[in-house]
């Protein structure tokens, strides 16, 4: 099979043919693809699993918002009609915590047994910041966003237990409170920054070395700014050495059905 170009207008595409891209091969980022869709990170673990982390997520709510939970061995959910094995441009598998293989396909690694997680992205109020003008780097870059571990610990949940992690665009300091503002009204998709400025405060120590994603240039008279992260399961999947789980590949996001105005609050 013939790898699929990368389309001219990621964002004029819709879940399906977005999908459709992914199934047949193509990789890359999804930040700005599909304008106005709902994307979202994966995990999904062994049902004997499966209620520790339903748990660790619901004490956790700001990096781990669940949109939706597949019962055991489902390859759909209800926000997202394609193929969960195959219609994600990037998957991680992990044994025993340590991640073992990145693919664009994971058929033959799924498991009657699992129960996957749709968890809130942030990209999902990204259409909303650039309507007020907030720039976004990795966008601009064509690059993927960046993610960190943070010295704050997530609160853990029988055999579940990890970091926050974090992603940072990068914000005029003008503009701040812009951002604040505009992304607290999405709360099911990580909401209001966790945290604005020094990234010391954080335990990172170095902005150009994420541990996911690629790093994005920050300018002067900028802010980083950070919201809580997606990625925060699989980096409690590696704390916690869970026996089995796939996730997304960072920042290659499940494009689901759903629209971003779903989870805009007044």
């Amino acid at each position: 099979m013939t790898n699929p170009r990368m389309p001219a207008d990621p964002a004029a595409l819709t879940p399906a043919e977005a999908r459709a891209l992914f199934r047949a091969g193509l990789k890359a980022p999804t930040a700005g693809w599909s304008a106005g869709y709902t994307q979202a990170n994966l995990i999904a673990v062994p049902r004997d699993a499966a209620y520790d982390f339903l748990l660790f997520a619901q004490r956790n709510p700001k990096p781990c918002p669940v949109l939706d939970v597949t019962e055991p061995g489902e390859t759909s959910a209800s926000l997202f009609s394609g193929d969960l094995r195959t219609d994600i441009p990037g998957y991680v598998v992990y044994e025993h915590g340590a991640p073992v293989a990145e693919v664009t396909d994971v058929t033959d690694l799924w498991r009657d047994d699992l129960v996957a997680f749709l968890i809130g992205c942030s990209f999902t109020f990204e259409d909303a910041l650039r309507a007020a003008g907030v720039p976004l780097r990795h966008i601009e870059q064509g690059s993927n966003v960046a993610m960190y571990r943070t010295n704050r610990p997530c609160r853990g949940a029988g055999s579940i237990e990890g970091p926050l992690v974090v992603s940072m665009r990068p914000v005029p300091a003008a503009q701040v409170a812009d951002a604040v503002r505009v992304t607290s009204r999405y709360p099911a998709v990580h909401g209001a920054p966790v945290h604005v400025g020094d990234p010391a405060a954080l335990g990172i120590t170095d902005l150009d070395s994420p541990d996911f994603g690629d790093p994005v240039e920050v300018r002067a008279g900028e802010v980083p700014v950070f919201w809580g992260c997606g990625v925060t399961p699989q980096a409690a999947v590696m704390a916690s050495k869970s026996e089995f789980a796939i996730g997304h590949a960072p920042g290659h996001m499940a494009i689901t059905d759903a629209h971003d105005t779903d989870y805009l609050v007044p």
